[in-house]
């Protein structure tokens, strides 16, 4: 597949009000998707569903969801909040109401090679000037419900919004329901998916292995904070899935080398900004002075990850012999170069 690689913006306003706003990025060629979704206080996303498996990542705010799995006949409600991830299969029907007084901003992820138009994510409203029952029309809809011409004029047309509502104070929704909120979201730095490297940052993974709600969708997540001038060390992922990536906070350098040693990017990042990874593709990543943090997504439920530079990598596994020949060093060399990589270097320190 050719590849020309870039980092980009949320390059498509879908929706902007005093309500909120809705932004997206596709990619034709690789069919990832992202959307960038804000709810300013009292902002409501009505119940819709959507044509591909995602994954919702809370970078602000406290949002309160409403969920409806296909088949489940319930109605789940929770609380989610900065850090958290929430996985939603292709149908599923959700709704999102920002009670807070800040604004609350979901990035969201997902691979569309199976949506109605690949490379996008096609939403179904279910209310509104854009939702289903305002399609079928009030007549229809009478017939249907067997409601008379003003009662299905008032259910069908007397919601005068679109994509996102700003609702009246007081309204008060469902408390979160009494259910295992674990199942259905969970955050990013939860001790078990979390590996922190004294000085120099920590790596997040969430995967079925440790979130099983990941397998029914397919994708996974990792979230890298580097302190300031820290590395993180190459790698890719062996099973040859992509990656879609975001700048949550900070800024640094992104450096990724495709095949024949060509380096398909080298570019100075900061917030907002994201990128994609093509299958097999080794990626690392510098932080600025500020640090740098950077939200994975993979689009595979249980990825491995090989890494080019630690105590597991290839180069403490080669016979000497082998790595001698293939760098053309001596053996006090490889000796040296080996005992270099002794340690778990997934994010390296600044140099003192």
């Amino acid at each position: 597949m050719k590849t020309a690689m870039a980092v980009e913006k949320f390059n498509q306003t879908v929706f902007e009000s005093d309500s909120g706003g809705y932004y997206v990025y596709s990619n034709s060629e690789t069919h990832l998707f992202a959307g960038k979704l804000l709810l300013n206080p009292l902002g409501f996303a009505p119940p819709h569903f959507g044509d591909s498996s995602k994954i919702c990542f809370v970078l602000e705010g406290t949002i309160t969801v409403g969920l409806v799995t296909p088949n489940s006949g319930e109605e789940k409600v929770f609380l989610i909040q900065k850090g958290d991830l929430l996985p939603l299969s292709a149908g599923a029907i959700t709704w999102w109401f920002n009670g807070g007084s800040t604004d609350a901003v979901v990035i969201l992820f997902a691979e569309t090679s199976k949506a109605l138009v690949p490379g996008n994510v096609s939403y179904f409203l279910l209310a509104g000037v854009l939702g289903t029952l305002a399609g079928f029309q009030p007549d229809f809809v009478g017939k249907i419900f067997g409601l008379d011409q003003r009662e299905s004029e008032n259910v069908v047309s007397s919601q005068k919004g679109s994509l996102i509502f700003k609702l009246g104070t007081g309204i008060k929704f469902p408390e979160p329901s009494n259910h295992s909120g674990h199942i259905l979201h969970d955050n990013i730095d939860h001790p078990y998916g979390k590996v922190m490297f004294e000085g120099s940052g920590t790596v997040s993974t969430l995967t079925e292995k440790n979130f099983p709600m990941l397998g029914e969708i397919g994708l996974s997540a990792r979230y890298v904070k580097l302190e300031g001038n820290a590395l993180l060390a190459p790698s890719y992922v062996v099973d040859g899935s992509l990656q879609i990536c975001y700048i949550a906070k900070g800024s640094g350098r992104i450096k990724v080398v495709g095949s024949e040693g060509k380096l398909e990017l080298d570019s100075k990042v900061k917030e907002g900004d994201l990128f994609t990874v093509p299958q097999f593709f080794a990626t690392a990543a510098i932080a600025d002075d500020v640090g740098l943090e950077v939200f994975f997504v993979v689009t595979s439920s249980k990825p491995v990850f090989e890494q080019l530079a630690r105590n597991t990598s290839i180069w403490t596994i080669l016979s000497p012999v082998v790595l001698q020949a293939s760098l053309n060093i001596t053996p006090d060399s490889e000796q040296f170069f080996k005992s270099k990589n002794s340690k778990n270097m997934t994010i390296v320190p600044p140099r003192t």
